[in-house]
């Protein structure tokens, strides 16, 4: 080693003359940095951060290994590497800048390692070379994959995706589950409390009493468990209550000429009762504080009955599929075609039931006798 390459105790990075020759000019004499953002001449386009520094050198000193001499070194920024040459203008290491790892940041003079595991050192202590590698190296990891943000993005859409998933299930949930562990006897007291908020949209059910004594013949075989009631307006069809209550428009008894099309809507709203829990019909109205609450209180709010009476009034019910329908007339001995027809007199929409009918309206027993038909068709009065 050139006895001038060591490096004395308190070197002050590039006080010590290196050797002139036509080699090499000393590192002070070199081009300096030009300004930044600015081509070299002759050199068009925007420049890269390598570029701006690619003729910058400056002092420092290196130390291969801990038991090393610590020597004088030249340092200079290549292609894509740092190089330290000696004062002989000897090539002794390059560096890959983006592996480039800073001791001490913030720290003057700057002191760098080829990698984090690396036992090499490298002091700088000209600003424009420490500007210059930090530069780089920033620009350099920028560009670098970045597989945590991938990772990140991932976990994102996912907890994103979560999130969602709980946000359009949990509200049905909620509601399902107060309505399936709520007692019979709170469904019950719903079902009072909506029929009297049904009350004040179709006025007081029709109330003959040979009519309604009917009317409960008639449920008793063909819905047992359930109650029905007739309403004077503001029902078209059928609805179904919590607690086991049906109610009838009027028109449904008396714009028909047979008892078939009754007992039809009959069957058709207790099938719907079994399919589609009633509650759980009423708890849509309601939020999802007033559908907790029904738990422990056994009670809903008049705000979601008052809304809930009104759907049962303006909005149709959901229909059941025709298969359903047939089977349980089938069970029950009853045409389905008076039926189907007193929905769509062209049997169009309702060609399902009435090609599947069960049984012919010439082959079945009348649901109710004549006179309790009769009686039916009056329980409204004049």
């Amino acid at each position: 080693m050139h006895k001038d390459e060591a490096a004395p105790a308190g070197d002050d990075h590039g006080t010590e003359a290196r050797p002139t020759g036509p080699s090499r000019p000393a590192p002070d004499c070199l081009p300096r940095q030009a300004p930044l953002g600015s081509p070299p001449k002759g050199q068009e386009g925007p420049l890269t951060a390598l570029d701006e520094y690619d003729r910058l050198e400056a002092t420092g000193i290196w130390r291969p290994g801990p038991s090393d001499q610590r020597r004088n070194v030249v340092v200079s920024i290549g292609s894509a590497s740092l190089v330290i040459s000696s004062i002989g203008d000897l090539a002794l290491a390059h560096w890959s800048l983006p592996a480039i790892d800073r001791v001490n940041p913030g720290a003057t003079p700057a002191i760098y390692r080829p990698a984090p595991d690396a036992p090499d050192r490298l002091e700088v202590a000209d600003p424009e070379m420490i500007e210059a590698i930090e530069r780089v190296r920033r620009a350099v990891g920028r560009s670098r994959p970045k597989p945590g943000r991938l990772r990140g993005g991932l976990v994102t859409a996912v907890l994103l995706g979560f999130m969602a998933a709980l946000v359009l299930w949990a509200p049905g949930a909620i509601r399902s589950q107060a309505a399936a562990l709520l007692p019979e006897a709170a469904r019950a007291t719903i079902g009072t409390d909506l029929l009297t908020e049904i009350r004040r949209l179709t006025g007081a059910p029709c109330g003959d009493d040979r009519g309604q004594q009917a009317l409960d013949r008639l449920v008793a075989r063909l819905a047992p468990g359930t109650t029905a009631h007739v309403v004077p307006s503001g029902l078209e069809t059928t609805a179904v209550l919590p607690g086991g209550t049906l109610l009838l428009g009027r028109s449904v008894v008396e714009d028909h000429e047979t008892p078939f099309v009754v007992a039809g809507y009959i069957v058709e709203a207790d099938l719907r009762r079994s399919l589609q829990d009633p509650v759980r019909a009423v708890l849509d109205d309601a939020t999802l504080l007033e559908a907790s609450r029904l738990l422990t209180t056994g009670r809903l709010a008049d705000r979601v009955l008052v809304a809930h009476a009104e759907r049962l009034m303006r909005s149709p019910a959901v229909p059941i599929a025709e298969a359903d329908l047939v089977t349980r007339f089938a069970t029950l001995s009853l045409p389905a075609a008076p039926y189907a027809y007193a929905i769509d007199i062209s049997g169009e929409t309702v060609l399902g039931l009435i090609e599947a009918d069960p049984i012919p309206v010439s082959d079945a027993a009348p649901p109710i006798g004549d006179s309790d038909w009769v009686a039916l068709q009056g329980i409204c009065g004049e």
